[in-house]
């Protein structure tokens, strides 16, 4: 017998596709209650065939926590657990069971398992905790984009943590993410002493390839009071790094990804940032000395800053070519073979392996 009422609410926006699947995961819950914020395609219908319920309003101008706590008022009154989720996402078998067991009545707010991504083979390559989980009328959502659960209630927060609830995201790589520079341009000017923001600012600018505001988004993140994250102050040393490698500017770049490591030094990030650099100017002892330094880190830290390359095959591969170079191919067919144990079926890690086996045969 369910010893809570736990209702699901979410946001979206031609995503048809997507509404079995995770009509399907939802369904533990007692209700489904969704926002359209102007769906073109059969979104609506395939919802309100599925039994969720629907609203549909515009939301102008646009803003994700505008949009989040319009769906949150959704919710009925009596509910005792919220669940935000978004259409791409899909939890795991049994997960209302798991978050009963785990709630306490005291509780107001839970952090849970979240794979963002997978790679070719299905194993998730980016793995953090993620909040959405919430007792009902004591949050609301703030800032326009990435936004977050504010706490309103007047007694101290109750996290609990459920490391066995899984929510993992299949996202759509068409889906123009066109908004989230002014957003977030917004945001910053909403609330400029918000380091998260100032972050996250900072890499929306390297994405779009404008380098010198990203590097001085950035510096300005690691200058502020409340930048104190590790993690976070370390990646946005990378990425002043890389963006110093953009402008073809090398020894700021080596200069960064040096401040990253020392921030950070038990995450495997800049060491791999700081190898690959290496790698891109031919300097094949650096792309040995970082690549070993970072296998030494065994500890995957459940962050989103994560990066995919760190822990995937590119460590042994670019090791490999390394020793190559160094015409050590003893060395380089034992981290080939470690790439491939990762990714077997890589049309180039074959052939550079057949490659190496015949530089021995010839020695």
């Amino acid at each position: 017998m369910n010893q809570y009422k736990v209702i699901v609410y979410a946001i979206c926006k031609n995503e048809e596709k997507f509404v079995d699947r995770w009509v399907d995961s939802m369904q533990e819950a007692d209700a489904i209650y969704v926002l359209d914020t102007g769906s073109t395609d059969n979104t609506v219908e395939k919802l309100k065939s599925r039994n969720v319920n629907v609203k549909v309003e515009m939301i102008e101008p646009w803003r994700f926590d505008v949009a989040r706590n319009h769906s949150l008022d959704m919710v009925p009154e009596d509910t005792d657990i919220c669940v935000c989720t978004d259409l791409d996402e899909v939890f795991e078998a049994g997960w209302r069971k798991k978050l009963e067991h785990a709630w306490q009545e005291n509780t107001t707010h839970a952090r849970y398992n979240y794979n963002w991504g997978f790679d070719q083979n299905g194993k998730p390559t980016v793995n953090f905790y993620i909040e959405k989980i919430h007792k009902p009328k004591i949050y609301r959502w703030t800032h326009p984009v990435h936004e977050v659960l504010t706490y309103l209630g007047t007694t101290p927060e109750h996290f609990i943590t459920i490391d066995g609830m899984t929510l993992n995201h299949y996202p759509d790589p068409t889906k123009s993410r066109s908004s989230y520079l002014p957003l977030l341009e917004l945001s910053v000017k909403e609330s400029p002493e918000d380091d998260r923001n100032m972050h996250y600012l900072g890499r929306e600018y390297m994405y779009y390839g404008k380098w010198n505001e990203c590097i001085d988004t950035l510096i300005k993140h690691l200058h502020l009071k409340s930048a104190t994250w590790k993690d976070e102050r370390c990646a946005s040393m990378r990425f002043i790094a890389r963006s110093y490698q953009a402008l073809n500017r090398f020894d700021e770049a080596k200069m960064w990804l040096e401040k990253a490591i020392q921030e950070a030094p038990y995450l495997r990030d800049p060491y791999m940032e700081r190898a690959l650099l290496s790698y891109r100017l031919q300097e094949s002892d650096d792309v040995i000395l970082y690549c070993k330094q970072a296998l030494q880190i065994q500890t995957h830290m459940k962050s989103y800053i994560n990066e995919t390359f760190s822990w995937d095959s590119t460590v042994y591969d670019i090791l490999s070519i390394a020793y190559s170079n160094k015409k050590d191919y003893q060395n380089a067919i034992k981290y080939i073979n470690f790439a491939l144990d990762l990714n077997p079926d890589d049309e180039r890690l074959i052939h550079n392996k057949k490659w190496l086996e015949q530089q021995i045969k010839s020695l």
